[in-house]
């Protein structure tokens, strides 16, 4: 079997697997749409802030965290697709959205076929996969693609606040700073702050066993 899609110990197979999207306790339905946020002035200065505009919403039920980062990838990029198309795309079931294999799959389809998955497989991201993430981030972002990222675990963003998904999660990356060293996350279970910066190897933790499209 490939390796990218096993993992004993899962009821659902997939090293990928998101199994479930746990939702924050203040989300009962989709938040508003937030404006685009503003982006570099230069593309190409690696060491200045960029953030990709979206259109945010939140997701609206435990299981759609994959449709709702999928969807937000896609707003970047002038898709503007529901949820439930995205979710249908996907293969989304109340057990989730199987992997990033399907994420990648979906954004290819939808946007000319730019993305491809990455797996960090061990349990803590090494620094090859951390610098890789970086590589790829940096890459992703300067097209104006947002990465999704298929998450499990707790991390704690810059301003110190927790995040814990230990069901598993999707987020999408949207732009960086300090050339990669900081990493902007949108993260469609957490309205209350809707983006926030993590360090880059918390990022890349957050990943571990798990994978990536970029």
């Amino acid at each position: 079997m490939n390796p990218i899609i096993q993992k004993s110990g899962l009821s659902v197979v997939g090293l990928l697997v998101a199994g479930g999207c746990a939702l924050g306790p203040a989300v009962a339905a989709q938040a508003a749409p937030m404006p685009a946020a503003p982006t570099s002035s230069s593309q190409t200065d690696r060491s200045a802030e960029r953030i990709l505009g979206i259109d945010y919403q939140a997701q609206p039920n435990f299981f759609y965290c994959g449709p709702a980062a999928t969807r937000i990838a896609l707003s970047a990029q002038g898709k503007a697709l529901s949820q439930d198309e995205v979710a249908k795309l996907l293969g989304t079931t109340e057990a989730g959205t199987p992997s990033a294999l399907d994420t990648t799959r979906v954004l290819n389809e939808l946007t000319g076929g730019k993305y491809r998955t990455i797996e960090i497989s061990d349990s803590v991201a090494r620094p090859d996969q951390v610098e890789q993430l970086r590589r790829d981030v940096l890459a992703a972002v300067d097209a104006g693609r947002p990465v999704v990222a298929n998450i499990k675990g707790t991390t704690v963003d810059t301003d110190g606040n927790p995040h814990s998904y230990e069901g598993g999660h999707y987020v999408t990356l949207v732009g960086y700073r300090d050339g990669g060293d900081s990493i902007r996350v949108a993260d469609p279970a957490d309205p209350a702050l809707g983006e926030y910066w993590v360090s880059l190897p918390k990022v890349a933790n957050w990943i571990a066993e798990r994978g990536y499209s970029a």
